[in-house]
């Protein structure tokens, strides 16, 4: 299935606070859509680095374009396989980020719709729900199993979610959040406003012109939710992280 490019709306984005005393008309946000690597989970990067040597390939390459250029299906699945061992080993390792439980709480009491768009293959997101949000429910969920969809930086896991809730408006009362610009670019992409959970491997997207918001932990979003989400794509300074 071929990427639907949209034309991003009017930045910077504001939603209507969640504590429900909004005056004037504003949109008001009907779910967020997470990244799971670095997002839900602290970031495993050391797999990519493993990935990459699996491959034989170096760090200018993507691996999941390497793997589709490759010559036939049975290379394809070799290199799959050897990415998905890696993946299984690393998911017992997963520890959920600092703010995880408190914010899903927070967007449960609030009936926030929550989808997830990874990269990831289905495995070590089941596993991470299933240990970490067991009580907690996502939909849909895109993984890199998901038939037909580009991954990101595509923004078709998002306009996928978007039709899947049934949006108007693509993904302009959506966002999206992540740590890195795969996640930022698919999410400005598809319409919605995009959040970087700030590490220290992409404290230099907190400038990027994709980046919307920026926090240092997960539940730094509840106070930005209730009080009303407004962007500041110029520097992140109206994020908790500065």
């Amino acid at each position: 299935m071929a990427s639907i490019a949209q034309n991003p709306p009017p930045r910077p984005r504001r939603f209507a606070p969640l504590k429900g005393d909004s005056e004037g008309a504003q949109t008001k946000l009907q779910g967020i859509v997470f990244d799971v690597d670095g997002t839900l989970c602290l970031p495993q990067h050391y797999m990519f680095t493993q990935m990459r040597a699996a491959l034989g390939i170096d760090r200018s390459v993507d691996i999941l374009d390497h793997i589709r250029a490759l010559p036939s299906d049975e290379a394809r699945s070799e290199a799959v396989a050897k990415i998905q061992a890696i993946e299984r080993e690393a998911m017992l390792a997963q520890q959920p980020q600092p703010g995880l439980v408190q914010l899903m709480d927070y967007l449960e009491r609030k009936n926030m719709r929550r989808a997830l768009c990874t990269r990831n293959f289905e495995a070590p997101v089941t596993h991470l729900l299933q240990n970490h949000l067991p009580d907690h429910i996502f939909e849909p969920i895109i993984t890199r199993d998901t038939p037909n969809l580009l991954p990101k930086p595509e923004p078709a896991g998002i306009l996928h979610i978007a039709r899947q809730w049934n949006l108007d408006n693509h993904a302009e009362s959506m966002i999206m959040v992540g740590d890195s610009i795969d996640d930022m670019t698919s999410g400005h992409t598809a319409g919605a406003a995009t959040v970087l959970l700030v590490n220290e491997r992409n404290t230099h997207l907190k400038e990027h012109h994709h980046t919307d918001l920026c926090i240092s932990r997960l539940d730094d979003l509840i106070d930005i939710l209730e009080n009303g989400f407004v962007g500041d794509n110029s520097a992140g300074s109206s994020s908790t992280s500065q």
